[in-house]
């Protein structure tokens, strides 16, 4: 398959800054396993007891099992046009240069730019908004009087998100996501250790898993929560990760997935399940605030729930870098000068000021709009869907040819057809309950709706 005249080759040949700065390759096959968990698995698992709200036991489980096997399958079938592409002298370190390969459209380059900034951006805003509303729960458990309000703890965030911005390449994170892996297995724990408690202790909720609302909110409300699954299990860099791998790379990334849906599997499964067993179809988006309801007590021991909180406050911020990663690349592809080192003073000051000017940009839109369980809806409908189950199966079958008779080609054409349709509903149901939930709150709110 011969490359294209696509945008991309201006970008791989010769190597620009972006490449050779931000997603240099120098790591190893665990490496990668550290960046896709701390890509797939944060804090929006916190959401999977209200995901489970919206489809009952049953389907939930079930919607949650094919979410796990299809984007496994996805990812895998991406590495290997990857090392497809890269056995053929067309080495792709960047998304948008795969799609505009294989797809052979100057305008899939584009297009992939656009949906990729789009679910990292917003990922970066969910970020700071709940790293924020953590430190507020924090504030409020020692000074429930106190003045400060929601606005100020973001900018907080904000200011050590951009200390922590000039880590200057993907590979550089590589200590900060095994942190981030151990940190998701340990609130994980104090989640279904907080559930389990609350479940047997006298304030018990009462628990009812009955879908409420009319049959067409029920419809709306189920496509919701399969856009949420998505955008949970979403990722949507995946070629960026495997870009950080030190050739070759046959293999790695495979073996990457493996530790990545290992964690996946401990995590999801125990948090969904103890949530949703506990508080049923009165889970909240965020299961913490479902056990630290605003009237009453708490449902567990505060000391308990206060280190849950620590755990995902640290979290989020190597979330945030991971998926800033695309912006400082593109930035970077711009504005560093390729001739001279990552520290001189030619490239330093450009990186600090962009990427300072990018994390206030995010954490403004996170203080003027905190809707964080909504941003979850939409950008998996809109974003994770064409990216992560439709794209990978229609690069796979244009690469490899896989002849029309074979169970791979009508398994990928059965997927790409099933999450287009799903993609389009969600889309349809997410935008509904964000314009629903918009009434709820102000510019710059004190308060996260649910």
């Amino acid at each position: 398959m011969e490359a294209s005249n696509s945008p991309e080759n201006k970008h791989t040949q010769p190597p620009d800054a972006g490449a050779a700065f931000v997603l240099e390759s120098k790591g190893e096959w665990w490496h990668a396993g550290f960046h896709l968990t701390t890509a797939i698995v944060g804090p929006t698992i916190l959401t999977l007891p209200y995901a489970l709200r919206g489809l009952g036991w049953g389907v939930g489980l079930f919607c949650l099992t094919v979410m796990a096997v299809v984007t496994f399958y996805s990812y895998y079938l991406m590495s290997l046009v990857l090392e497809y592409c890269e056995n053929a002298g067309r080495r792709h370190i960047r998304f948008r240069e795969l799609a505009a390969d294989v797809l052979g459209s100057g305008w899939m380059y584009y297009f992939v730019i656009f949906v990729q900034t789009t679910i990292n951006t917003g990922i970066s805003i969910g970020a700071i908004l709940l790293a924020g509303e953590c430190l507020q729960i924090m504030y409020s458990s020692l000074s429930p009087s106190g003045p400060m309000k929601l606005w100020e703890f973001i900018a907080i965030v904000t200011g050590i998100m951009i200390l922590l911005s000039q880590l200057p390449t993907f590979h550089s994170l590589r200590h900060v996501n095994l942190g981030s892996l151990i940190l998701s297995l340990g609130y994980t724990s104090v989640v279904v250790a907080a559930c389990i408690y609350a479940g047997v202790s006298k304030n018990a909720p009462r628990k009812n898993y009955s879908l409420e609302g009319s049959q067409f909110s029920k419809v709306m409300s189920a496509f919701n929560s399969i856009s949420i699954l998505a955008a949970i299990f979403g990722n949507g860099i995946v070629p960026e990760i495997q870009a950080t791998l030190a050739p070759p790379v046959r293999g790695k990334m495979f073996k990457g997935l493996v530790m990545c849906y290992s964690v996946i599997f401990v995590t999801f499964y125990s948090a969904a399940v103890s949530g949703y067993l506990v508080f049923g179809n009165k889970a909240s988006s965020n299961i913490l605030k479902s056990l630290m309801p605003d009237e009453g007590p708490s449902l567990a021991p505060t000391w308990l729930l206060g280190l849950g909180v620590i755990f995902v406050l640290l979290q989020l911020f190597a979330i945030g870098l991971v998926y800033s990663q695309v912006a400082y690349e593109i930035m970077e592809t711009k504005s560093a000068d390729i001739n001279q080192g990552i520290f001189s003073k030619r490239n330093l000051i450009p990186r600090i000021i962009l990427r300072s000017l990018y994390m206030i940009f995010c954490g403004f839109i996170a203080a003027l709009l905190p809707f964080f369980g909504d941003i979850n809806g939409v950008v998996g409908a809109l974003g994770f869907i064409p990216l992560d189950f439709i794209l990978p199966m229609l690069l796979y079958n244009l690469t490899y040819k896989p002849s029309r008779s074979s169970i791979t080609y009508w398994i990928n054409n059965a997927i790409m057809v099933v999450f287009t349709g799903v993609g389009l509903l969600g889309s349809f149901s997410s935008v509904r309950k964000l314009s629903l939930d918009a009434s709820k709150f102000k510019l710059f709110s004190n308060d996260v709706v649910d």
